[in-house]
């Protein structure tokens, strides 16, 4: 008598719960908005951002083991989400993350009068898909946790209704998200057909025996197809096209949201596409992701060297490159991972990095949301002489600048770098370190010129002409050129405060760095 497998997989709801937690607070949110009153309406920011709070503590029971589920029942060991240290450690960036843009965005919709319960429920949505993804460990859920990020995205940046900016700016995003969703997606179709399964581990070891060349064809273009979907993701260069005018589009919260989070999904889902899913392509991803992260850091810096302080939006655009610069500093681990025999080890570099990196650039994207208040046009010389009209602000502005920069106090962007640094030339890069330590000297220019504006003395009139391109004003003691005194709204006061303990704990104990660093979280 024959015996049936059963198809049944054990559910572990503890190890799920990061991403649950966040969808199920979106879901809460939604329907009490079809109940709350106008009134009542800023109530729904407190739930959301108690719910990512939530879903941030869930973390805690999962600390000191790995956790699988969803794994088939012939191999145990064979699983669709593995809770393991990479997968909290970037889960506890995508959630902390989100928790700094929630506190940001509680008086930017009151500002901007947008549509609270569509607002908190994409933002949860787009928070559960990013948790999901440094947990996936197969092809289709990975790209399932990509497109739950993304999708709430694109209509959270053109949420502001009636504004060309945004909508131009939304159709610019998800026209290129779409395009790298499809050649990935082809991608993945290609190594299924070679392999036969979508589980990064047997992948991987499929990868490593092709019986038939014509399969080996087809397994090498769909690991290429693949990269350069999550190369869109990650706005890597020459992909990168969409980050400006998006960012200066989107309000102000998710900008700083898609710089941190949506560069975590990015690079989390590349690392676990190549340290586990093709390894055996180590000789094809290595090279080229190197020449991505040279390029990338070089387009970056340059473009963010060239923006024009004077320029409507040209603190926002100048963090959209210095982003982009960032990006590639963050890839450099990744393509030594391919040079190395102990991959694992190599990306707990970009890990390292990719914390202090959140961190800095929320704050800074904190300061920008608060003088965009006053200076609707956020150019950078609206931020002169901030020292004297908020000096707590302006000290935590250019700590943000410095640790970006490399520079002290800001220690642990210098750490985060040198460790960056040291993973390239231990792989044998030293063409990339030398091309990144050129990089590094390049955006010393603009974040030293940035601080220094802030402690300049205000100008007559330097309010003139605060008047946004697209017919936004500032209040009338902004267009006089009249510093505000304006009390700092708490949720804003509260998140520039906890990125700057943040930036200050991390730089006092830099050790923390090296540990990420050093250790195999894979």
């Amino acid at each position: 008598m024959s015996t049936v497998t059963s198809l049944v997989q054990s559910v572990d709801w503890l190890a799920l719960a990061p991403p649950t937690v966040a969808a199920a607070v979106a879901l809460v949110v939604l329907v009490a908005d079809l109940f709350l009153p106008a009134a009542r309406k800023p109530l729904l920011g407190w739930i959301a951002t108690a719910g990512l709070a939530l879903a941030a503590l869930s973390l805690l029971p999962l600390l000191g083991e790995d956790r699988r589920t969803f794994c088939l029942p012939a191999h145990p060991d064979v699983c669709s989400y593995v809770a393991d240290p990479f997968t909290l450690v970037i889960q506890f960036l995508v959630l902390g993350g989100a928790l700094l843009t929630a506190l940001l965005s509680i008086d930017t919709l009151k500002d901007h009068d947008l549509p609270s319960g569509e607002y908190w429920f994409l933002l949860l949505s787009s928070a559960s898909g990013a948790a999901l993804l440094p947990a996936s460990r197969d092809l289709a859920t990975l790209v399932i946790a990509l497109e739950v990020a993304s999708l709430p995205a694109f209509a959270l940046v053109g949420l502001r209704r009636g504004d060309r900016l945004s909508s131009e700016a939304a159709l610019k995003f998800f026209l290129s998200s779409v395009a790298a969703t499809a050649v990935m997606l082809l991608g993945v179709s290609f190594l299924y057909a070679a392999t036969g399964s979508l589980h990064l581990s047997q992948v991987a070891h499929a990868l490593t025996a092709l019986p038939d060349p014509r399969l080996a064809t087809l397994a090498s273009a769909g690991v290429a197809l693949t990269l350069v979907g999550f190369a869109f993701k990650t706005a890597a260069a020459p992909f990168h096209f969409w980050v400006p005018d998006t960012y200066v589009g989107a309000p102000l919260p998710i900008a700083g949201y898609l710089s941190v989070v949506g560069k975590a999904v990015g690079f989390s889902g590349l690392i676990l596409v190549t340290v586990q899913g093709f390894p055996t392509y180590a000789n094809v991803w290595g090279p080229a992701l190197a020449v991505l992260a040279a390029l990338t850091m070089t387009v970056g810096n340059v473009a963010a060297l060239r923006q024009d302080p004077r320029r409507a939006h040209s603190a926002v655009r100048l963090l959209a490159w210095s982003s982009v610069g960032q990006a590639g500093y963050l890839l450099v681990p990744i393509a030594a991972a391919g040079f190395t025999d102990d991959p694992a080890h190599a990306i707990g570099s970009t890990v390292a990095y990719a914390l202090m990196y959140a961190a800095v650039n929320l704050g800074a994207f904190a300061v920008a949301a608060l003088v965009a208040r006053t200076r609707p046009a956020n150019r950078i010389t609206d931020y002169r002489g901030l020292y004297h009209q908020r000096p707590v602000v302006a000290l935590a502005l250019g700590f943000f600048l410095l640790c970006l920069a490399g520079l002290p106090p800001g220690i642990i962007g210098l750490f985060a770098k040198v460790t960056v640094f040291s993973v390239a030339v231990d792989a044998g890069l030293a063409w990339l370190a030398v091309i990144m330590a050129v990089n590094v000297v390049i955006a010393l220019y603009y974040y030293l010129q940035w601080t220094t504006v802030l402690f300049r003395g205000a100008e007559e009139g330097a309010g003139e002409g605060a008047e946004d391109t697209e017919g936004a004003k500032a209040p009338e003691a902004a267009r006089k050129g009249q510093p505000s005194r304006a009390r700092i709204p708490a949720p804003l006061a509260t998140a520039i405060a906890l990125a700057t303990v943040l930036g200050i704990a991390l730089s006092g104990a830099p050790q923390l760095v090296l540990r990420f660093a050093s250790g195999a979280l894979l």
